[in-house]
């Protein structure tokens, strides 16, 4: 599970793209790609290898006015299971 200190990054070769074909943003790495709705692309846009997960998700929760506990526990869950898919990276 993510904790506050964290910092999550997306590895090199893994980037967000908008994919004009799908009409959605997707995340690339090699030979696979992940479709994201628009909480995954609100997330990973915050996501830039410098911000703690804990200042990404109090952004978040500032962003769109929701509680801070829903989004930590919602974006804990999304970003953990794109690290089981080595989409992410998160160092401590």
């Amino acid at each position: 599970m993510m904790r506050a200190g964290d910092i999550p990054a997306l590895p090199r070769g893994v980037r967000l793209h908008y994919d004009r074909v799908r009409e959605a943003w997707v995340l690339l790495a090699p030979e696979r790609a992940v479709t994201l709705d628009a909480i995954g692309h609100a997330i990973l846009s915050e996501v830039d290898g410098q911000r703690s997960f804990g200042e990404i998700t109090r952004m978040l929760a500032d962003k769109y006015d929701a509680p801070s506990e829903q989004i930590a526990k919602d974006s804990a869950g999304f970003l953990s299971a794109l690290r089981d898919r080595r989409f992410l990276d998160v160092s401590p």
